[in-house]
C-alpha cells in the first residue's frame, strides 16, 4: 500500500468514450411515433441483466459497462462475472483510436467479412469523475513496468495490478493507451460511484469509415479528422497480420 499513495494520479477530471450510435435508430424503424418507441425500449430493457443499485440513478451510457459481465479479458477485467471496469480516454482522440482497433480487430477475426459500405456511426461523450483514490501507472513505482501496462494481449500484469487497486480502495487506474499511436492516457474507473455527473456533460457524432487504407474518422463540430493508416496498430500481431485487402 506504501509504494501507491506517494505518487497518486489525478484525483478528479474529464474523460472521453465512443460507443456505436446505433442506439437512436435500431428501433425507431420498428415503431410509428416517440411513444411507441419508449415502450418498446423499456421492453427490451427488461430482459437485459439489472443495473447495479449504486448505477441506477446514472444515464444508461455510464451505467452499462457496470450491467453485463465480461465475456472474455479486457485491460483491467478478467472475463466472467468479474469486478466491472469504465475504459475511456482523457482525450476524445485517444478514445476514437482505441475503438478503431478494436473494430479493426472485428475484421481481423472475420477474414471472410468484407469491408462495410458505409461509416460506422459513433457517439463521443465526456463525462466527469473524482476518485478515491487514482493508481497511476506513468508515475513511479509503475513506471518502469510499462511494457507490462501496455502488451497488446498479455493482460495477467494489468489484472494483477487491478487486483491492487482494489484492495488499495482505489477507484481509477490511470495508464498509457495501448492502442493510440500517440500514446494518449487512458482512465480506468472501477465504481460508477466515481461519476460526479449523473449524465454525459457533452457529446459529439463521429463517424468512422474502414477500408484497405486504414481507419478515418471524423467529427463535424468540432471538426476534426483522425487516419490511422495500416501501420498505425501493427504492434498487435493480430493486426500486423491483417489481410487487408477485401471486398466491400
Amino acid at each position: 500500500m506504501s509504494e501507491a499513495r506517494p505518487n497518486p494520479g489525478p484525483a478528479q477530471g474529464e474523460v472521453w468514450r465512443l460507443v456505436e450510435a446505433q442506439h437512436r435508430v435500431s428501433t425507431m424503424k420498428l415503431v410509428d411515433d416517440p411513444e411507441e418507441q419508449r415502450t418498446l425500449e423499456e421492453l427490451l430493457d427488461t430482459s437485459k441483466p439489472p443495473v447495479p443499485p449504486e448505477c441506477r440513478d446514472l444515464h444508461w451510457l455510464l451505467f452499462t459497462p457496470f450491467r453485463y459481465e465480461a465475456r472474455s479479458d479486457s485491460r483491467f477485467r478478467r472475463a466472467g462475472r468479474t469486478p466491472p471496469v469504465f475504459y475511456a480516454g482523457e482525450a476524445v482522440n485517444t478514445a476514437a483510436a482505441e475503438i478503431a482497433f478494436w473494430r479493426l480487430l472485428f475484421f481481423a477475426e472475420s477474414p471472410a467479412t468484407p469491408w462495410p459500405a458505409n461509416p460506422l456511426e459513433l457517439t463521443a461523450f465526456a463525462v466527469r469523475y473524482q476518485a478515491a483514490l487514482c493508481l497511476d501507472l506513468t508515475r513511479p513505482p509503475y513506471d518502469d513496468r510499462l511494457d507490462n501496462w501496455t502488451h497488446p494481449t498479455d493482460y495477467a500484469a494489468c489484472h494483477a495490478v487491478a487486483d491492487e487497486a482494489r484492495d488499495l480502495e482505489a477507484t481509477a487506474i490511470r495508464s498509457v493507451s495501448a492502442r493510440d499511436p500517440d500514446c494518449g492516457r487512458t482512465m480506468a474507473l472501477l465504481s460508477c460511484e466515481t461519476f460526479v455527473d449523473r449524465a454525459p456533460i457533452r457529446q459529439q457524432s463521429w463517424r468512422m469509415k474502414l477500408s484497405t487504407a486504414g481507419v478515418y474518422a471524423r467529427c463535424e463540430a468540432p471538426a476534426t479528422q483522425l487516419v490511422f493508416g495500416r501501420g498505425a496498430f501493427a504492434r498487435d500481431p493480430r493486426i500486423a497480420a491483417f489481410d487487408w485487402e477485401r471486398g466491400s
